[in-house]
């Protein structure tokens, strides 16, 4: 009898530790801001080094038509946390963050409920080990914290949306969640990597999530001094104008956007996060689980064209970070699946941040028992279709950027977006259009009728809330006038 309860007792062990062999690690790369025209392999032009990006894009797949599920972060954050739209919590701008203009905006949660599955919950419960490092930006107090969201490490994650302690990106920090202060001097992205480094070597033998949320390439603008010298002496080679006029199109709320990529400060920030990256790719090679590993890398919107410096340019794509434009929402997207996606691939399949969650559960081999908005996106990954009817974004805010209120679906190669403040709708085919130039709605009645239909059937189905009356300003726009 003991020998069979000895033998019985073996066999699960055993039975355990093989199934947790075949399960794969799982690496997240989230850049703040950084835009879809920001890295080499998505820009031959870029005037940003991106090499270790550009690698990564090389031995795997990049997505041409990946997306943020909003124009800023923390409800893209959440996204990619609950694979969720985050107009079901209300969560649609950043936290902490209400510009009121011409209307009062729509009433925001400025946290992830605690009743959210994230995605470092469910894969806990397979056995991964799991670690935060950088921006986390999902709630106010310790609580919502990363270490009390499914994470077992948390190297900086706070409510903070960004590096605003110490000395910003360089030691001293004087983060709130880092146990252990940098040397002066140190710079955050790179010692962000060496957390990241340092985890996946320690658990190389367990499956593992390293989920690295850089706080680059967000403000301030502050460059490492090597870096910076390096893209001032770059820039003083191109000339040409550096920026141009929105207030065609945008009246009154007219918004000057960047044109040229040259900002040296801007520069030597993206290419120290792309070190960074490298650091941690680097990693998994010499800790032997690279070809077990799948490595994602996105941002949570488009880069600051806009404001704050404005500091990148998205062209040819529209607008930039705060707008429901393409410039605010395309992302970069690379995905590297060791077995699955086959080396310099590309597709224009349309994906969202919504889809991280499904994905990672399905490679995981874990059953979603709840609804979730994502799709799993191995079809796309193996280069095969995935048959999306549409995607969403809802923006009833007034962007720190400029952007204003608004709504938009994207449907094949075309696209709607919707004014809230008066309803107007525009049309576009980002295929023959990426600039969003020119408006069909007119010469297609149609298409926008049957788009705008899907839309406001969405706003329906998520409880979408809109601007509010504010004053004598008159009545808001609501979905159905």
């Amino acid at each position: 009898m003991i020998k069979k309860v000895v033998l019985l007792l073996l066999f699960l062990v055993t039975s355990s530790f093989l199934q947790a062999a075949d399960l794969p690690n799982v690496v997240v790369f989230l850049v703040d801001d950084l835009g879809y025209m920001d890295i080499g392999a998505n820009n031959p032009n870029c005037f940003y080094d991106t090499p270790n990006i550009d690698k990564l894009a090389a031995s795997g797949l990049r997505f041409t038509d990946g997306y943020a599920a909003n124009p800023v972060c923390s409800p893209t954050r959440y996204s990619l946390m609950t694979g969720k739209y985050p107009t079901r919590v209300r969560a649609t701008n950043f936290f902490s963050g209400a510009r009121s203009c011409k209307f009062s905006p729509a009433v925001l949660n400025d946290r992830m409920p605690l009743s959210e599955i994230t995605l470092a919950q469910l894969l806990k419960k397979k056995g991964y080990a799991t670690f935060f490092a950088g921006k986390w930006h999902l709630g106010p107090t310790k609580e919502f914290f990363p270490q009390n969201r499914g994470f077992d490490v948390n190297i900086g994650g706070h409510k903070a949306g960004g590096p605003y302690t110490g000395k910003r990106y360089f030691a001293p920090f004087k983060n709130p969640e880092m146990a252990e202060e940098s040397p002066e001097g140190d710079h955050l992205p790179d010692r962000l990597a060496r957390e990241a480094a340092a985890f996946i070597d320690k658990n190389k033998n367990k499956p593992f999530l390293t989920y690295l949320s850089f706080y680059s390439v967000h403000t301030p603008l502050i460059g490492r001094p090597d870096l910076v010298k390096k893209y001032k002496e770059k820039a003083s080679k191109i000339t040409g104008e550096e920026f141009a006029d929105e207030e065609q199109v945008h009246g009154k709320h007219a918004r000057r956007v960047r044109t040229l990529q040259k900002h040296a400060v801007y520069a030597a920030m993206v290419e120290a996060m792309d070190q960074a990256v490298g650091k941690v790719l680097k990693q998994l090679e010499d800790s032997g689980v690279a070809g077990k590993t799948i490595v994602f890398l996105t941002s949570d919107n488009g880069g600051l064209a806009t404001s704050e410096g404005s500091p990148t340019s998205n062209l040819p794509l529209r607008g930039g970070k705060g707008w429901v434009y393409e410039g605010g929402i395309r992302e970069p997207w690379i995905v590297c699946y060791p077995g699955v996606t086959k080396p310099g691939a590309v597709s224009s399949e349309l994906i969202c941040s919504i889809d991280l969650f499904p994905t990672v559960a399905s490679a995981a081999g874990i059953k979603i028992e709840h609804e979730v908005d994502g799709i799993d996106l191995r079809p796309a990954l193996g280069g095969g279709n995935l048959n999306r009817e549409a995607l969403y974004w809802h923006y009833p805010h007034y962007s720190n950027q400029g952007g204003l209120p608004g709504g938009a679906v994207r449907m094949g190669n075309y696209k709607l977006f919707e004014r809230y403040e008066d309803g107007r709708f525009h049309l576009y085919n980002l295929k023959d259009d990426i600039g969003e130039k020119k408006d069909l709605a007119e010469s297609m009645p149609e298409k926008a009728a049957e788009m705008r239909a899907k839309l406001h059937q969405w706003y329906k189905e998520v409880d979408a809330q809109f601007l509010r009356k504010k004053g004598d300003s008159g009545e808001p726009w609501r979905p159905g006038e």
